[in-house]
């Protein structure tokens, strides 16, 4: 493995570190986008029957805040309790920006990778080339084991940067997906949250609010 490093030249060390943050990334981002993370599904639930209850006091919001960014949602949304319904869904819209903010991170420089490790193995290529015609000008093409070295780094770096390149796509539109599919599913979860807390307010008990 080392030889073959070696043998591909210096556009092997960008491509070997491009690998390295790719697989960072790729293994921070799995393991921060579960589900059960992101927006426990029995979340919603619970806060609706605290909600009746009444037990949402600025205790139960700061806990709720810290469970999940779907909590930090929802306590945005209920820390606006009385207020209209316009006022509310802006404030839920600013917490869920915020959070799918998070959500997104470092998978733009995941993007990147697998965009520029490709061009990296073709400016491998492009140098590998030079050096194969640069050895025919000066010696002539009789031994093709003098111009041997110069092709093979032509032809590992090409296929080392598809080699980084090809998984860093698939796991960087797999997590997009992902992040696009959590954000949905807190919207929802939002829509929710505003609707039954209007109807709450619009009955005759009155709105609920928290201390």
């Amino acid at each position: 493995m080392l030889d073959i490093v070696i043998a591909g030249g210096w556009l092997m060390l960008p491509i070997l570190l491009c690998s390295a943050v790719a697989l960072a990334i790729v293994a921070e981002r799995l393991w921060s986008l579960r589900r059960a993370r992101i927006a426990p599904p029995e979340l919603l639930g619970q806060v609706r029957g605290s909600w009746q209850k009444s037990k949402v006091d600025r205790a139960y919001l700061q806990a709720l805040r810290a469970n999940s960014p779907l909590g930090r949602i929802l306590a945005a949304g209920l820390a606006c309790a009385g207020a209209s319904r316009e006022v509310t869904k802006e404030r839920i819209e600013e917490a869920a920006n915020q959070e799918v903010h998070e959500l997104e991170r470092f998978l733009n420089t995941l993007g990147t990778i697998a965009a520029i490790t490709p061009l990296i193995g073709l400016l491998g290529t492009v140098v590998g080339m030079i050096d194969v015609f640069t050895v025919i000008m000066l010696q002539g093409s009789g031994d093709a084991s003098q111009f041997a070295g110069g092709i093979s780094k032509a032809l590992i770096t090409t296929a080392a940067g598809l080699t980084v390149a090809i998984p860093a796509l698939f796991f960087h539109r797999f997590l997009v997906r992902r992040v696009d599919e959590m954000t949905v599913g807190m919207e929802q979860a939002a829509v929710q949250l505003l609707d039954w807390m209007h109807a709450a307010s619009e009955s005759p008990a009155g709105a609920r609010s928290a201390s």
